[in-house]
C-alpha cells in the first residue's frame, strides 16, 4: 500500500475512533488529530522498517579485547501490542568481545529499532540478545531490559511505580558465574551523577 492511501486510511480510522469515544472529531481541537496521530505511530513504530543486524554489522571492528563491554541505562519508549499503550524503560547490553567488537552507538540504536515496533517486553528482551549474538558473535551476551508498562499503571490493577524486569543471557554469562555476577553488580551500581 502507497504512504498516501495508508495514511488516509489510518486517519480514517482515527476518526472513526474518535466518533466511538462520543467526540465530534470536528470540532477546533481534533480537527488535525488524525493527521498528528498518524505522524506519531508512523514514528513509533518506525522499526519495522529498519533491519537491526544491518546496523550492527556497519560498524564491526577488530579488537583484542576480551573484557565485558557494557551499554548501561539505554532509555527507551515503546508500544504495548496488547493495548497500544506506552511502555517506558531502560536497557543494559553487555558483551565479551570475541575478536570484534560494534561502535558504541549502534546497540542503543538497534535497541531503538525493537523498542519502535510493537512489543512485548520479554519479546524485545530476546530479541535484542539474539542480534548482538548473531551478528557480533561473542563470546557472551547480557541483556536486561527494566521497564513501567501504562496498561499496568493507567488501568486494569493501576499499580503506579511497579517494575517489570527481564533479561536475556547467552554464553559465558550463563556459564561463567563471576562474568553474570559481574554483569549484575555493574547495572546495579549507582549512576555517576557526573555523567
Amino acid at each position: 500500500m502507497d504512504k498516501d492511501l495508508k495514511q488516509e486510511n489510518f486517519e480514517k480510522s482515527v476518526k472513526n475512533m474518535l466518533e466511538l469515544l462520543g467526540e465530534d472529531p470536528n470540532r477546533e481541537g481534533l480537527l488535525k488529530t488524525p493527521n498528528r496521530v498518524f505522524k506519531a505511530y508512523e514514528f513509533m513504530t518506525s522499526g519495522y522498517s529498519q533491519d537491526p543486524k544491518i546496523v550492527l554489522n556497519d560498524a564491526l571492528f577488530e579488537s583484542s579485547n576480551n573484557e565485558m563491554v557494557l551499554i548501561k541505562d539505554i532509555e527507551f519508549y515503546s508500544l504495548c501490542e496488547h493495548h497500544l499503550l506506552p511502555i517506558i524503560g531502560r536497557a543494559h547490553v553487555a558483551y565479551i568481545p570475541n575478536g570484534k567488537v560494534v561502535g558504541l552507538s549502534k546497540i542503543p540504536r538497534m535497541v531503538n529499532i525493537f523498542a519502535r515496533r510493537l512489543q512485548i517486553q520479554e519479546q524485545m528482551t530476546e530479541q535484542i540478545a539474539q542480534a548482538i549474538q548473531e551478528v557480533i558473535k561473542p563470546k557472551g551476551v547480557g541483556v536486561v531490559l527494566q521497564a513501567r508498562h501504562m496498561c499496568v499503571e493507567m488501568r486494569g490493577v493501576e499499580k503506579i511505580n511497579s517494575t517489570t524486569t527481564t533479561s536475556a543471557l547467552r554464553g559465558s554469562f550463563i556459564s561463567d558465574s563471576r562474568t553474570r555476577k559481574e554483569f549484575f553488580s555493574l547495572i546495579n551500581s549507582p549512576r555517576d551523577s557526573r555523567f
